[in-house]
């Protein structure tokens, strides 16, 4: 799922080789527009808000800890965070 500026030939190109598929809505002043599957697309919402959330907790916005599995032990911190509320 992308936004319409991820819309280039280029890149839906490069998904469809990769075997796999988009929904990637046409621009509106895109001579031939393709088909995008709106329901699939409007999920897109929620993930947006996800990550929404999950800056809020300012240790993993800022990226306080330097170490990979230090950040990421993080991230698993906030993400219960936000499931437990």
């Amino acid at each position: 799922m992308g936004d319409k500026a991820y819309g280039a030939q280029d890149i839906r190109n490069y998904i469809t080789e990769k075997g796999g598929t988009y929904a990637i809505p046409p621009k509106s002043n895109t001579l031939e527009p393709w088909e995008c599957d709106w329901w699939q697309y409007k999920e897109r919402h929620l993930v947006e808000c996800f990550f929404n959330k999950l800056k809020h907790f300012r240790r993993v916005a800022t990226r306080y800890e330097k170490l990979v599995c230090r950040f990421k032990t993080f991230v698993h911190l906030a993400c219960v965070m936000i499931l437990l509320k």
